[in-house]
């Protein structure tokens, strides 16, 4: 089965590429795979704080991927698996990408600010030639409606 690989981030644009994937999904009877990074910087501290840390990160990943998760389930009848590394963002999906050969298109959303597409979507894009699969960008600002049109 092809998987859709989604990046799960605190960025507005993310729910658009969520919605994208699972449409995705749904219309062409594939899966989808929720990637969410925990940055190492983050348990730069003592040990036993580190270790706190770490676990509350993964405990809001959870809570936030349980709310992305229901609505597939619910609304594209796609049941997500959620994948959690810890790392540098573009090395840890490149890394998924190639130990998993299920995943057939990566899916990013791309911010509306003036500034650019956001920090992802650029280093994705700088490194695409080296991903063995397609990127699809989705604009943040597409309604539902759109979306539901295109996919």
């Amino acid at each position: 089965m092809r998987k859709f690989l989604v990046v799960l981030d605190d960025s507005r644009e993310c729910l658009n590429a969520m919605r994208f994937a699972a449409m995705r999904a749904s219309h062409t009877g594939g899966g989808v795979a929720i990637l969410s990074v925990i940055p190492p910087d983050e348990f730069n501290h003592w040990i036993g704080v580190g270790e706190v840390m770490r676990e509350e990160a993964r405990e809001r990943i959870h809570a936030h991927f349980e709310v992305f998760a229901k609505w597939m389930r619910d609304r594209q009848g796609i049941d997500p698996e959620l994948v959690i590394r810890e790392g540098e963002a573009v090395a840890e999906i490149m890394a998924q990408v190639k130990e998993d050969p299920e995943i057939g298109v990566l899916v990013l959303g791309a911010g509306t600010d003036k500034k650019g597409p956001g920090p992802l979507v650029s280093q994705m894009t700088r490194s695409s030639g080296s991903l063995p699969i397609p990127i699809t960008i989705v604009p943040g600002d597409l309604t539902k409606e759109k979306l539901e049109a295109i996919t």
